[in-house]
């Protein structure tokens, strides 16, 4: 069985979001943000995360082909879109990209976390994300680190 963990990095300080980490065996870490560069992302921004996941033996890539358009992502936070929409908008960019055909990769034998920015998984692309994956690969298991 393969285990998907899902974690946001918001709420968090860098303690509790490595011993998060550590405590699930997350041995990869799949940066599923568009934007990963912005001040606002505190300890989380590319490098810094690069830096502390080597710190603590976690691969760490950056996967933007698993993120949602700026579109998308601008339409729902500008409430033109429903989440029901960005939904449905985001699992037809999944099918576009062909991410089934990339889970191995993605995976590389490992525990993975998908992370992003939102503290819960509820209305969040990384929730999706994992039940795409899920769904085209039955033994995977889903942990939402909060």
């Amino acid at each position: 069985m393969s285990k998907v963990c899902t974690i946001g990095f918001s709420k968090k300080n860098l303690r509790q979001f490595v011993n998060l980490l550590k405590v699930n065996d997350v041995q990869r870490l799949v940066d599923t943000r568009l934007n990963n560069t912005s001040q606002l992302a505190g300890y989380s921004k590319k490098d810094d995360l690069e830096y502390v996941m080597e710190l603590h033996n976690i691969d760490y890539i950056h996967e933007p082909s698993l993120a949602p358009t700026q579109d998308i992502l601008k339409d729902y936070k500008k409430k033109q879109i429903s989440w029901e929409k960005y939904e449905k908008e985001y699992i037809k960019l999944l099918k576009k990209r062909k991410i089934e055909e990339r889970i191995d990769e993605i995976f590389g034998n490992k525990t993975i976390c998908l992370l992003c920015s939102e503290h819960e998984p509820h209305h969040c692309h990384r929730r999706l994300l994992a039940e795409y994956l899920k769904e085209h690969r039955r033994d995977i298991s889903i942990a939402h680190l909060i």
